[in-house]
């Protein structure tokens, strides 16, 4: 008796011409759940990333990153390896249960309003003129504009926060090798400036985040400076990117479906929640969560040896016809299914509830004062792979 073996596609997704959104990649979910590539197995479908993000017998894979890029010292490798997103065991649970009351849903639902006048503020510095580079204008401003506001820091810094943000945000893309000296600038720069908060709260405390994480840590088991300052830096640079590249994602995607837009604009409270869990499922700008097999375990049809780097692939698992109708297109009235934008398990992105909050006063704000959006295609995006969006996304709109 003969056994055929498993079909499974193979993708390049280091390629810069890779894309999700393409029918090299349906076409590999079509064939199989999962995929072959240059950096380990992809796991395609709904089903199976809801199975293996909870799963014990992976861990976070994140760690190797850089040297799957070619970079195996440097400043930004140093912190790397330090960072919350990527530890694991002991270290992970002690600075994530410590750091969770900074995070508090009712201190962060309290600023929805100050959120709302601050995208109202923008939008109305060039609602007039019919047209807007909306990440320069709009998604960067914003985002960084809020992290200020939730830090507790001046909001007169936006444009340095956004810069050095942006620019180590780059060493989630596959170009970090050739940007490697100006991420490694960038992030010695803010580690310079989370150190000077730090110190700051410590001796003046505020009604802010950053206070919140150093009293939380006075006593007993607490986070060091060094550790403090590492995560500061990662919500500065992981709070204001994801935000920055989400909205743009989330106007792409309801230009294209204006009915929609519409539909929210007339019903901005009710409909504020799906309309941003419905920009994160089917565009998320976190184009995969990486996981990595801490024993060789069998999972279907296939044996998964230790060590194997293992991607979720979000978008694919998002826009699966086999769990969704209308898989590819936003419904606001969708019965609501969890995604997989932010994570899972045990490393569920701990700042979802903040980018879900700010994006819930910044969509139905734009909504409601702009219809007839038209997305320019003289728009510049960051490679389809690891983190993405928009670098420049010039719209044309009529003023409602």
């Amino acid at each position: 008796m003969s056994i055929t073996a498993p079909k499974f596609a193979y993708l390049d997704i280091s390629d810069p011409s890779f894309s999700m959104d393409s029918d090299a990649v349906r076409d590999a979910r079509d064939t199989n759940w999962y995929a072959k590539t240059n950096y380990g197995i992809a796991v395609l479908s709904y089903e199976d990333n809801a199975a293996l993000m909870k799963s014990p017998k992976l861990i976070q894979g994140s760690a190797q990153w850089p040297e799957h890029n070619g970079v195996h010292s440097g400043v930004f490798y140093d912190w790397w390896k330090e960072n919350l997103l990527v530890l694991e065991g002991e270290d992970h649970h002690r600075i994530r249960r410590l750091a969770n009351p900074a995070f508090s849903p009712r201190k962060i639902a309290v600023l929805g309003d100050r959120f709302e006048a601050l995208a109202n503020e923008l939008i109305d510095n060039w609602i007039d003129s019919g047209e807007v580079e909306f990440v320069e204008e709009f998604a960067a401003p914003f985002a960084t504009r809020v992290l200020c506001i939730m830090l507790g820091i001046e909001e007169s810094d936006w444009e340095k926060i956004n810069e050095l943000g942006s620019t180590v945000g780059a060493a989630l893309g596959i170009t970090i090798k050739q940007e490697l000296p100006e991420i490694d600038a960038a992030l010695r720069e803010l580690q310079a400036y989370g150190a000077d908060l730090i110190r700051d709260r410590q001796q003046n405390p505020k009604d802010d985040f950053v206070t919140r994480l150093v009293e939380a840590n006075r006593e007993g088991d607490s986070l060091s400076d060094e550790e403090l300052q590492n995560l500061i830096v990662l919500l500065i640079f992981g709070g204001m990117d994801t935000t920055r590249n989400q909205l743009g994602l989330a106007i792409q995607s309801f230009a294209r479906q204006p009915h929609q837009w519409e539909m929210l604009a007339e019903r901005p409270d009710e409909l504020a929640k799906a309309a941003v869990e419905e920009a994160l499922r089917i565009n998320p700008t976190t184009r995969w969560v990486t996981r990595e097999a801490a024993e060789t375990f069998d999972y279907k049809d296939l044996t998964i040896e230790k060590g194997t780097t293992v991607h979720m692939f979000t978008f694919a698992s998002g826009t699966d016809p086999e769990k969704f109708s209308n898989a590819d297109r936003i419904d606001l009235e969708r019965e609501s299914a969890p995604h997989y934008a932010f994570g899972g398990g045990v490393h569920h992105c701990l700042g979802h509830f903040v980018a879900r909050s700010d994006m819930m006063a910044a969509l139905p704000a734009l909504a409601t004062r702009l219809t007839n959006i038209k997305i320019s295609p003289e728009g510049r995006w960051l490679p389809d792979s690891g983190n993405t969006g928009p670098a420049t996304l010039p719209i044309t709109f009529d003023k409602r």
